[in-house]
């Protein structure tokens, strides 16, 4: 039971920092450009995580045959996803964002039947439906009308297919690293994919751009919550749960957005959302069950 609590809460802990990151990237939008903006967060991240290891000397060395598989981990999660999320925030609200994110639970059963080998039976899949539809019935809730460009929606489509292929890697890498050792070495490799777009792209327009404390406060929030805690605590409960019963947890995302909405924005918690947040964690529980009836 404990063992099972410390997964449960890392993983909604991680939701909680990805709910708040889609208000933050806005706000940094405001002053830095989404290449930028994940420049930055990446660089201050690194900076953050490797300061730490060092700090506590828990620096594990990479390993000369893991290189491949960290570039692998490092295209598909920080530069394919952030380059899709950024982008598509662009075109799209927040919140239309975080619908198409809480698809991937429903995706995440493909490569991991197919690559992992991992055990889904109908009970999981049924939970991940219900969960899914409580996401519709607080999002949704007067209706939905899809006016948003196809840009917008190809990129955040991008974003998680990056996802789906990062949660693969990091099912091989989490065994051989711990968490936090991962998320370091996967924001450092993640500079190097974005410096070219920084340096020939970006440089010219960041250096004479004026940064507001309000962006710049937003931009610290990413790198430290979205970009360093959400990724140590996500890679730990992948490679406890499997990567079907992780990615169910993007489920929450919009739960916490309507619950941050009705206390910093005071929009209503209507009865229709409360339900909502019943049928998400209702089903969130379900889709945790194995086939004798007890959670992993």
């Amino acid at each position: 039971m404990p063992h099972r609590i410390k997964v449960f809460a890392a993983l909604t802990a991680t939701m909680l920092f990805w709910a708040f990151s889609f208000v933050w990237t806005k706000v940094a939008f405001t002053v830095f450009t989404p290449v930028s903006t994940i420049w930055l967060r990446l660089v201050i991240s690194s900076l953050f995580i490797f300061g730490y290891l060092f700090l506590t000397k828990r620096f594990q060395p990479l390993h000369k045959e893991d290189v491949k598989w960290l570039l692998a981990l490092s295209f598909f999660q920080p530069f394919l996803y952030f380059m899709g999320e950024s982008n598509g925030l662009n075109y799209i609200s927040s919140t239309m964002g975080s619908v198409i994110v809480s698809t991937i639970p429903l995706l995440a059963p493909i490569p991991g039947v197919l690559f992992m080998n991992e055990r889904f039976s109908w009970l999981n899949l049924a939970g991940i439906v219900i969960s899914f539809s409580g996401v519709g019935l607080i999002l949704f809730e007067n209706g939905f009308e899809l006016t948003a460009p196809i840009e917008g929606l190809l990129f955040m489509a991008l974003a998680v297919f990056a996802a789906l292929g990062y949660s693969v890697v990091i099912k091989r890498m989490g065994n051989r690293y711990s968490p936090v050792n991962l998320t370091a070495w996967q924001n450092l490799f993640g500079i190097g994919f974005f410096s070219p777009f920084f340096y020939i792209n970006e440089w010219e327009r960041f250096i004479s751009t004026p940064v507001t404390a309000e962006a710049l406060k937003a931009l610290l929030l990413l790198s430290i919550f979205a970009s360093s805690f959400a990724f140590i605590f996500f890679a730990y409960g992948i490679s406890r749960i499997g990567v079907t019963r992780a990615n169910v947890f993007a489920n929450m995302i919009p739960v916490f957005t309507a619950i941050f909405a009705w206390i910093v924005l005071d929009e209503a918690l209507t009865v229709k959302k409360l339900a909502g947040i019943a049928i998400v964690i209702g089903g969130l529980f379900i889709s945790q069950l194995r086939r004798n009836g007890k959670t992993p």
